[in-house]
């Protein structure tokens, strides 16, 4: 049996971890702007995804997005994380109302402790930027396709876009002046590899949504099950 997979930049998600980054999306006019737009993807996502009555929320992270799964009435929700922390700033942070809404799991999503095809609808924000490995990402995909019955709601740095392309220029000057700086954490994925990579996994695309056509990396893509 192949050794659990296991990222390095989840390990720093301690309790003073989870709740700095409950507070980021809050800081700031900017970000607060951002979460706004990052909930209007999530509702058409939702939406093209046929409304899920049972999503599993994975990562949850600090509950972002927990009180907009719950706007509806008969959804359960399932937040999980990698890290029990972030599990338990997520339950302190939210309202009561929405809590108890949420069924809580500590798992990887590498290896999802639940049987197979046991919810509607997996509903990963802002992970699948940080694996930079192609066998990582195609382990985590396929680990989806176990759990889901349906679909796949998912967000990645995509590249063809001002952003991406910008990124890519400062990393190429980082790297002529010598500096390799700490361990990358954040890939900005091709969107053909991606897209190829969903397709190896057992999936096909329903729906494309950008942050920003053209200039943002972000990009939601709605996954079906074949």
């Amino acid at each position: 049996m192949s050794d659990p997979i296991k990222l390095k930049f989840s390990e720093k998600y301690d309790q003073e971890h989870a709740q700095q980054y409950f507070l980021k999306h809050r800081d700031g006019l900017a970000r607060r702007l951002s979460h706004l737009r990052d909930e209007q993807l999530a509702r058409k996502a939702l939406s093209v995804a046929g409304e899920p009555g049972l999503v599993l929320d994975l990562p949850c992270g600090a509950g972002r997005f927990w009180p907009l799964l719950a706007e509806k009435p008969n959804r359960v929700i399932i937040g999980a994380d990698n890290s029990a922390d972030m599990i338990e700033t997520a339950c302190k942070s939210q309202s009561a109302e929405v809590v108890k809404r949420v069924r809580a799991l500590q798992t990887s999503a590498f290896e999802i402790d639940l049987p197979d095809n046991s919810v509607d609808s997996i509903f990963c924000m802002r992970l699948l930027h940080h694996i930079g490995d192609p066998q990582h990402r195609l382990a985590m995909l396929k680990e989806f396709y176990r759990v889901t019955r349906e679909t796949v709601i998912i967000s990645l740095w995509v590249d063809g876009n001002f952003k991406s392309w910008k990124r890519k220029r400062q990393e190429a000057r980082r790297r002529a002046r010598g500096d390799k700086g700490d361990y990358q954490n954040r890939f900005v994925i091709p969107r053909d590899t991606a897209e190829r990579e969903f397709k190896e996994a057992g999936f096909r695309i329903q729906e494309r949504l950008d942050f920003i056509p053209l200039y943002a990396m972000w990009r939601v893509y709605v996954l079906r099950k074949d």
